[in-house]
């Protein structure tokens, strides 16, 4: 045997396996300790780099928010995926643990549900940068057609851009003024169509009162206004004398509702996106077939106005912009050229009816409902309203700031019956503290509507309907003006978080 040095696995002999020698003399050995110590080095750097980490955490005292252990790999997956609704297991979790705030641990994603108003406020007014953005789901990727509206969209400078594009007009204060009177055209036709309901009705009856469907009425009317100040159209193809809406902006509202209860509905797939191609909740299917149902209604208006504005037409291009959808066409950017893609066009304006169709209308019918189980409150409303705007005259949106006994109805409609059982979510973008707890990076984090609204340490007998609770009165007797936003997250009405104050 030679002076060279053999590197020998004694145990690859009882499996006949040949084994490799290796030279280790002279240079060769020298590079190969070399390479052994860095590898050594980096393995030990970043050794210490984590107990580190772990110790800085642990010195902090700061802990997850309680909730229910997790499985190795995939934390509660099967907890959410047994447990229908979702979302109720979910809100269960807060009530079982007797916390307000607590955490589900889904995969690698950490769901933060809160129903806590100083928590709230901690997230998205304290920390708001920090919690500024949206997670990305399944459902949310087919709504913003692939991220491109400013609402569901993760963040970044396409997302300032759509901001600034929806803050200056279409929010603003004079773009509101602007359309008043297509929001004042369909408040018209929406009594002129419960008149006509009323009289049909009546004839067909034994003379014991006319039947309206308000849940069918109050979303044919929010989907009425979004159309005519986006589209200046009431309907899609040839209406109605008596304003009722066709089958097709019955199956437009239709498929917005399913979209929007689409949303955020915990997902499998968008814990592990490796089984998206299987639908294992067969939501992607859903979703797949609102979103061809609302492009049908809205693209061949878009494309062909797009066509009118941009290609030359000397009619068109003389003419005004008379709704939304002329205002985003006609923006341009510095260089004089067109702001926005017709994608982004497209992407904008279905967000629009979605945020604007399903708060109002589902107040609206809470509302009426509590009123007919409480005449009392009816009778106080009605009188409110005799004497502000009188009995010669309608409402006009003049008159809000002046009926604040109605606008405490609506408040407690969304204190105490909202929508849905959480908001949009939030998403972590960094490690932080909230409440004394760790909120890891990445987290989603659920402000649980129907827990802020009924928790008792906020409000007296919670499950009530009592407008009067939000009645404060001046020194002279007077009531303070009531505003149906919720500052303090008390609870969640979304009136002016995206376009509600159109309705």
């Amino acid at each position: 045997m030679n002076n060279s040095t053999f590197l020998n696995i004694s145990t690859l002999y009882s499996y006949n396996i040949p084994y490799v020698a290796l030279d280790l003399t002279g240079l060769s050995y020298v590079i190969f300790n070399a390479v052994a110590l860095f590898l050594s080095t980096c393995f030990y750097i970043r050794l210490i780099k984590l107990i580190t980490k772990l110790l800085e955490r642990n010195s902090s005292k700061a802990v997850l928010p309680p909730g229910p252990v997790p499985w190795p790999f995939f934390g509660n997956l099967p907890e959410l995926f047994r447990n229908k609704p979702r979302f109720r297991w979910i809100t269960g979790i807060l009530n079982d643990v007797n916390t307000d705030i607590a955490c589900v641990r889904v995969r690698n994603t950490h769901i933060i549900p809160v129903k806590c108003p100083d928590i709230a406020c901690e997230f998205l007014v304290k920390q708001d940068t920090k919690f500024a953005f949206r997670p990305t789901t399944m459902a949310t990727e087919h709504m913003s057609h692939d991220f491109l509206s400013v609402v569901l969209e993760p963040g970044g400078d396409h997302w300032k851009k759509m901001r600034r594009v929806v803050a200056s007009e279409v929010l603003s204060q004079p773009k509101l003024r602007w359309l008043r009177g297509k929001r004042d055209e369909e408040a018209d036709n929406l009594i002129h169509y419960i008149y006509n309901q009323c009289g049909s009705t009546m004839l067909n009856s034994d003379g014991g009162g006319a039947i309206v469907n308000l849940r069918h009425a109050t979303r044919a009317y929010c989907g009425n206004v979004m159309r005519k100040i986006i589209f200046n159209r009431r309907y899609f193809g040839e209406g109605r004398k008596d304003g009722a809406p066709t089958i097709e902006e019955e199956e437009h509202v239709e498929a917005l509702f399913t979209g929007l209860s689409l949303v955020y509905a915990f997902c499998v797939s968008d814990y592990m996106p490796s089984l998206r191609w299987l639908d294992l909740d067969g939501h992607e299917k859903i979703m797949k077939t609102v979103t061809q149902i609302v492009n049908k209604y809205h693209d061949p208006i878009i494309y062909d106005r797009i066509q009118k504005w941009r290609g030359g037409d000397v009619k068109v291009s003389s003419k005004e912009p008379e709704d939304l959808l002329d205002v985003l066409i006609l923006l341009k950017d510095n260089k004089g050229k067109p702001l926005l893609s017709t994608e982004e066009i497209r992407a904008q304006t279905a967000e629009l009816f979605h945020a604007a169709v399903d708060n109002p209308s589902n107040a609206v019918e809470w509302v009426i409902a509590e009123m007919i189980n409480q005449p009392e409150i009816l009778r106080k409303a009605v009188e409110e309203i005799d004497i502000v705007v009188g009995k010669d005259r309608l409402v006009q949106e003049s008159d809000f700031p002046k009926l604040n006994y109605v606008k405490a109805c609506a408040r407690e409609g969304f204190r105490l019956h909202p929508i849905a059982p959480f908001n949009l979510p939030h998403v972590s973008n960094v490690d932080t503290t909230v409440a004394g707890y760790f909120i890891p990076k990445g987290s989603h984090v659920l402000l649980s509507r129907t827990e802020l609204g009924r928790n008792p340490r906020v409000w007296d007998e919670p499950l009530e309907y009592k407008p009067e609770r939000h009645l404060k009165l001046n020194s002279d007797g007077s009531f303070l003006d009531v505003e149906l936003h919720e500052p303090e997250l008390r609870f969640i009405s979304l009136v002016l978080d995206v376009v509600g104050a159109w309705l």
